[in-house]
């Protein structure tokens, strides 16, 4: 259980460093799209001549290491559970529970907390200071839900394979 806490906790770092990373760099204009409506038109003419410069190819390299990290996080709780002799059920409330915290940690620290409190984007986002949208918690209401969903489903059937394939 000690693990599997500990797990959650550094999925949930691994998230704010993405966002942070990615915030940062902006490695890909795509992401972007993760903004409220009015953010992403402040950022439009920023996004439209931005050079393809060395901080953003590394920005891109450290997202990449750090999307693996988080997956890694899976594969580091399916080899201790197959370590302890895991059942089905038990890899399902590990995955279950890490990725709860995470997406949790995701509404409440992130799109609600750091985005809607903070001045966090703004900062590195100066152009967007007085966007309505940096307020506006629950602006990607459905993209949360579609996780909601596809979250419980991914971490079972995770569970699936580390108890019947691995």
């Amino acid at each position: 259980m000690l693990l599997t806490i500990i797990l959650a906790f550094s999925g949930c770092a691994l998230l704010f460093l993405m966002i942070w990373e990615a915030t940062v760099t902006m490695p890909f204009s795509a992401l972007a799209k993760n903004f409220p409506l009015d953010v992403q038109e402040k950022l439009k003419p920023r996004l439209d001549s931005m050079p393809l410069t060395p901080k953003r190819i590394i920005g891109g390299i450290i997202l990449v290491i750090l999307i693996l990290a988080w997956f890694g996080l899976f594969i580091v709780a399916g080899v201790d559970g197959k370590a302890h002799g895991f059942r089905y059920w038990d890899y399902a409330i590990r995955f279950l529970i890490i990725g709860a915290a995470v997406k949790v940690f995701d509404i409440v620290g992130l799109d609600f907390f750091l985005l809607t409190k903070t001045k966090f984007f703004q900062h590195y986002l100066p152009e967007t200071e007085g966007c309505k949208g940096w307020k506006q918690f629950g602006y990607n209401r459905k993209q949360q839900i579609r996780q909601c969903i596809i979250i419980p489903i991914c971490c079972l059937l995770s569970a699936l394979a580390f108890a019947y394939l691995v």
